[in-house]
């Protein structure tokens, strides 16, 4: 080979080595200007998804902190506080007068219900058996019976409560076995409400005149029961005479109860959720089954004659 020709060899060797040289350099520069691009590209990236998190710690606070306003507890349930918290003495809620013109032979002092519960339920009666020798006798038998109520949230109000119950005493007393001619007749200026019963019943020592008188005042109810007959010959009494007086000793009865509560009674403020009901609270247990005219009130009249 001649020396030109080598050293046009050498010449293409040489150019093609910084030609690849060049093209090496070339891809370094592109890769070197690349690297900034994708840092930064990275670094936007690492920067939006730090702010994302950024924002979403800071709204989560407010959005927990708004879901965490909880509406506020809703007041305890209360019932209106009954108006009166003791009852009277049965025996002594009539005067001396009254028991003289109802019950004129029946002693010094009545008979007190075995069931007595003195804050709750109460109950007196007396019996009266003015012989006329051939005449016949005039009977005569009173019963007075108090029951109240405590308001309870569950049961509710103490009136409420008492309300139920005296209409229950007034649609009782119309419905005894045997009663004849029953009359219910409103009465007014006595307690809340009130109501007299009464007809006849006849029993195989006479015919017996029935007086069922019952008014609410607040959360007591009063039942007095009133009835006379004429035994062995006597007359029968008079029904309308009768009336009045059990109306008479109602009204009695029903003063006695505010007058033991003090003018006003209790105060009417809301009454404790928790405060148990008054066993009297039970209406099934009424009083007065023992003074209703079907118990036999004849019978009372055969032993005392």
């Amino acid at each position: 080979m001649s020396e030109g020709t080598m050293q046009r060899a050498a010449q293409r060797d040489d150019r093609a080595q910084r030609h690849q040289r060049a093209k090496r350099l070339r891809r370094v520069l592109v890769c070197a200007a690349a690297v900034p691009a994708v840092l930064i590209t990275a670094a936007c990236s690492s920067d939006s998804g730090d702010s994302t998190a950024k924002s979403g710690g800071e709204s989560s606070p407010r959005s927990s902190g708004g879901s965490s306003s909880q509406p506020s507890a809703s007041a305890s349930p209360t019932v209106r506080a009954a108006a009166y918290g003791k009852l009277p003495d049965a025996c002594a809620v009539l005067s001396r007068k009254t028991l003289t013109d109802l019950v004129p032979k029946s002693g010094k002092s009545g008979r007190k219900g075995s069931s007595d519960e003195p804050s709750s339920r109460a109950s007196c009666s007396w019996n009266s058996l003015d012989n006329n020798g051939v005449k016949g006798s005039q009977f005569r038998w009173l019963n007075v019976s108090l029951l109240r109520f405590d308001s309870d949230v569950t049961r509710g109000s103490g009136d409420d409560q008492a309300h139920t119950y005296y209409a229950r005493q007034v649609k009782d007393a119309q419905a005894v076995d045997g009663a004849k001619g029953t009359k219910a007749i409103p009465l007014s200026g006595t307690g809340a409400e009130a109501t007299a019963v009464r007809y006849d019943l006849s029993k195989k020592e006479g015919l017996f005149k029935q007086q069922t008188v019952v008014a609410r005042v607040e959360n007591v109810v009063v039942t007095v029961d009133y009835n006379g007959a004429g035994l062995a010959g006597e007359k029968t009494p008079d029904a309308d005479d009768l009336t009045k007086a059990a109306e008479k000793a109602l009204k009695e009865v029903v003063a006695s109860v505010s007058s033991a509560n003090g003018a006003g009674g209790a105060a009417s403020s809301p009454a404790s959720p928790s405060k148990p009901a008054s066993p009297s609270g039970a209406p099934s247990k009424s009083p007065s089954k023992s003074a209703s005219a079907s118990a036999s009130p004849s019978e009372s009249a055969a032993k005392d004659s």
